[in-house]
């Protein structure tokens, strides 16, 4: 699925125009969709109610033909207008003749009309602004939506469904009004909006729903942004065929632990285990191994020169670039710990890459990340591909700026690094950017609490490993990666919740929704 800007969406509407597909086709088939979102979500009440909030312009025309929708399969819906429509407006004429009740904003200056419905409202659907609109929220909008907000805050709030982006959203940057209410599903027409997969919009979005309203096929021909979704992955996984050995899925090896964090190891290895590579090797401090050994037995192990529980810098670096050439792709970092010793060790290691023939990949994460930021020029010690893994803080010292400046902009802080270092660059959070060198961009959907949970960054990291080692492509393995942990946090999430449950629980899952990748 093809994410696009506003001015990629209006190129395409205006050559769907051409091909004699035309605007007002499409607003009909996007307001029955979207009757269609509301309708099932709501079915299990009785005679629910709608107040369909109705902005200027073609969001809120598909308002109006969401309302006439509605109001033809029984539900009690009322139409509030911010602006009047013209009387020759096709959309609001419907809406009337079909006995779809209103009122206008102008004549309820103090709010109670609309007071009064959204206390009754079991959905509230937001269709004030559109994906072309940047209008500052002021006057009578921001009263509407202070309203809403209001109602939102009761103990039994209506459901909020926006139409293509939450009021106040920017749909190409993400950006929002500090008016802008959350909702809990986006209805978007068509394409998902590049600005709904981006924050703060992504946690303002809620669930994103994509509807096909009939736009022909081949349109998005030059729209080059993906979510990174299922189909996406599948490219990420390499075959299993029935004469294979365990060489034939790759050998990866796994260099992460400490004293205080050897849960880390134990972890990444395990995910890299159930993405299917053939061998695990952990490579972790000496003193630190009797750890985990016991609690993943399907490893092997290469016990490293250890002092204070952690890494013994370049002596253990030669010990692991001893071993590497046996090994397709290395993960380096989770639980290293962040001590002079530890960057000393990354520091070898990276610098003695090229002399080992045969590695395929290198995935930098946690400790690796935080050693690297420190070294100016970094990406030209080795020549492999590499797949870097950072959370935003980690993004920021990457940079050299700022946490709040990752967010305000994270496809452009991961591109812009990708490009600089040669690197893919997996900026992780919610709605993950995958990044390529080349300029190739992957966006997850996924917004899940429950992936905000201690480990299950090393679970990504040992996914993607695991699919390196089999000889998937950077990019496409961490586009895979990216799909396989967000489907495994849905999963844990409907579960048990996105508060209860672990990073273990996604290793739990993780088979299941590894199998669904295999071809």
């Amino acid at each position: 699925m093809k994410l696009v800007t506003c001015a990629q969406m209006r190129a395409i509407e205006a050559a769907s125009e051409s091909s004699g597909v035309g605007a007002d086709w499409l607003m009909e088939q996007a307001g029955a969709a979207a009757a269609d979102q509301v309708w099932t979500r709501l079915q299990a009440c009785d005679g629910f109610s709608v107040v369909v909030l109705v902005g200027p312009g073609n969001n809120g025309g598909d308002g109006l033909v969401v309302a006439r929708f509605l109001e033809s399969f029984g539900a009690d819906v009322h139409a509030y207008l911010l602006y009047p429509r013209p009387d020759d407006d096709a959309v609001w004429r419907g809406a009337r003749d079909n006995g779809v009740p209103y009122t206008h904003a102008a004549d309820d200056a103090d709010g109670a009309r609309l007071a009064d419905l959204l206390a009754s409202a079991d959905c509230v659907v937001d269709a004030l602004l559109g994906t072309g609109s940047n209008r500052s929220i002021e006057g009578a909008l921001a009263s509407i939506l202070y309203r809403v907000r209001t109602v939102r805050e009761a103990a039994r709030p209506p459901l909020l469904i926006a139409l293509d982006v939450p009021t106040g959203v920017d749909a190409d940057s993400g950006a929002a009004d500090a008016r802008t209410v959350a909702a809990d599903v986006t209805v978007c027409f068509g394409y998902v909006k590049l600005g709904v997969t981006q924050a703060p919009a992504r946690a303002l979005a809620g669930e994103v729903v994509r509807v096909d309203i009939g736009i022909p096929a081949g349109l998005d021909d030059g729209v080059s942004i993906e979510e990174a979704d299922i189909e996406v992955a599948r490219v990420g996984v390499m075959p299993r065929p029935l004469d294979a050995n365990k060489g034939t899925f790759g050998r990866a090896m796994i260099a992460a632990g400490s004293r205080r964090y050897p849960g880390a190891a134990r972890l990444s290895a395990e995910a890299c285990a159930r993405s299917g590579a053939g061998l695990t090797t952990i490579a972790a401090p000496a003193v630190v191994q009797p750890l985990i050994a016991p609690a993943f037995p399907d490893a092997t192990y290469e016990p490293l020169p250890s002092a204070m529980g952690a890494m013994r810098g370049a002596e253990a670096a030669r010990v692991l670039l001893r071993a590497m050439p046996d090994f397709d792709a290395l993960l380096l970092g989770p639980g290293l710990s962040r001590t002079p010793a530890t960057e000393e060790f990354i520091r070898h290691v990276l610098a003695g890459l090229d002399a080992i023939v045969g590695l395929c990949s290198v995935v930098l994460d946690a400790d690796a990340l935080n050693a690297v930021a420190q070294w100016s020029g970094w990406h030209q010690a080795f020549g492999a591909p590499r797949v870097l893994t950072p959370h935003p803080g980690e993004m920021a010292r990457l940079l050299g700026t700022s946490v709040a400046a990752v967010q305000s902009d994270r496809l452009g802080a991961a591109t812009n690094y990708a490009r600089q270092t040669s690197s893919v660059v997996i900026l992780k959070g919610s709605g993950t950017v995958v990044a390529a060198p080349d300029g190739r961009v992957r966006i997850s959907l996924v917004a899940n609490p429950m992936l905000a949970t201690a480990g299950t960054g090393d679970v990504l990291a040992g996914i993607l490993v695991g699919l390196l080692a089999q000889g998937a492509p950077a990019f496409e393995a961490a586009c895979a990666a990216v799909w396989l942990h967000g489907e495994c946090g849905e999963r844990v999430a409907r579960e048990v919740g996105v508060a209860g449950g672990l990073a273990q629980d996604l290793l739990r899952v993780l088979p299941a929704v590894r199998g669904r990748l295999d071809r």
